[in-house]
């Protein structure tokens, strides 16, 4: 296995880990009474962490299921 390929792996498991990281915060910030801001506000930034996490788990199955359960055509 040649080190780009290594590296993109290595990346495909970064960015699947980023996906919980986003959906996390996502949703701390809107069920958190932590926070000291209007509840309409942590809705506003969260959300957007939210539909970003969804964005990035399916952007990261597509890779990992291309690098990891694919042939090799070398």
């Amino acid at each position: 296995m040649d080190t780009k390929k290594l590296a993109d792996r290595v990346f495909a498991i970064f960015g699947a880990t980023m996906v919980f990281f986003y959906l996390g915060l996502g949703i701390f910030i809107i069920t958190t009474p932590l926070l000291n801001i209007d509840k309409a506000l942590r809705i506003i930034f969260g959300i957007p962490l939210l539909l970003y996490g969804l964005f990035r788990a399916f952007t990261s199955y597509s890779k990992i299921k291309e690098l990891f359960f694919t042939k090799d055509e070398e």
